[in-house]
């Protein structure tokens, strides 16, 4: 499942390719075709994100709310856009731009209000201005649930993955399995700061880079990483291979159905 600023970079493209003119809306798959039929011909107005949420606003009030879900995926391409396959739900074009949008969890058009419901049922989004990191503190310092839970938990902070989960636990040297009430305010300040960083990084190398300039591949003088999600990680899809920093094995763990990977050396408990 892409993580939030993978939806965030997404928002830029569409706003880039189809704000402010009229598009042309159509659901070669079927699925969508009411909705896209009362779109079709109007002008992109918004774009926006929420975690792992998409929002593409129409004229003055007609939102549709995209959530790619585990398989869904969106291809951009210049105009003329070629015949749609019947697997696109939704596809936007121009005449200079196409995007096709296939597979996705959700793709509907919502009220305002529901949009709104949206949001409040989401936690704050470290890509969001007007996020509010005190608010994911606050559920956190309750909880015994393991950190590492409650950064997957979309109620909690929104837009975090398993990526982003592992190496900035990684970066902090926290324990995953300590529990959230032992996050003291400083330490979820810190690991706050440095999502926002990492995320912000993300957005505009659309590719998760998390190694700091001192452990990179040119630095270290070690192979990059070859791995079909790309990037230089810390821990992530590492397991058994050699800590970076002091050469332990990596480990790895299922935790809530999710594959968890930490260094058992440099994440220890307090």
């Amino acid at each position: 499942m892409p993580e939030g600023h993978t939806i965030h970079r997404l928002a830029q493209d569409y706003d880039a390719a189809f704000a402010g003119r009229p598009v042309r809306v159509t659901s070669p798959q079927g699925k969508f075709s009411d909705g896209a039929a009362l779109l079709d011909g109007a002008p992109l107005t918004a774009t926006e994100a929420h975690g792992k949420h998409l929002f593409l606003r129409f004229r003055d009030s007609d939102w549709v709310h995209i959530h790619l879900g585990l398989f869904g995926k969106v291809a951009f391409g210049p105009a003329p856009a070629p015949p749609p396959t019947d697997t696109v739900r939704l596809r936007l074009r121009n005449d200079t731009a196409y995007v096709d949008l296939r597979g996705p969890t959700a793709c509907a058009l919502i009220t305002p209000g529901e949009k709104d419901a949206i949001h409040a049922r989401l936690g704050p989004d470290p890509l969001r201005a007007d996020a509010d990191p005190a608010a994911a503190h606050a559920r956190i310092s309750r909880s015994r649930t393991t950190i590492a839970a409650l950064l997957m938990d979309q109620k909690v902070i929104a837009g975090v993955g398993n990526v982003y989960r592992a190496e900035v636990l990684f970066r902090h040297g926290v324990d995953p399995y300590r529990p959230g009430r032992d996050i003291t305010p400083a330490l979820w300040d810190a690991l706050w700061h440095d999502l926002v960083a990492l995320m912000r990084e993300g957005v505009r190398n659309n590719r998760i880079d998390t190694v700091r300039p001192e452990h990179t591949p040119e630095a270290m003088g070690r192979p990059p990483r070859v791995d079909d999600h790309g990037g230089e990680v810390y821990v992530y899809r590492r397991a058994n291979r050699p800590c970076h920093l002091c050469g332990t094995d990596i480990r790895t763990a299922d935790l809530a159905n999710r594959n968890l990977f930490w260094c058992p050396a440099c994440q220890h408990r307090p």
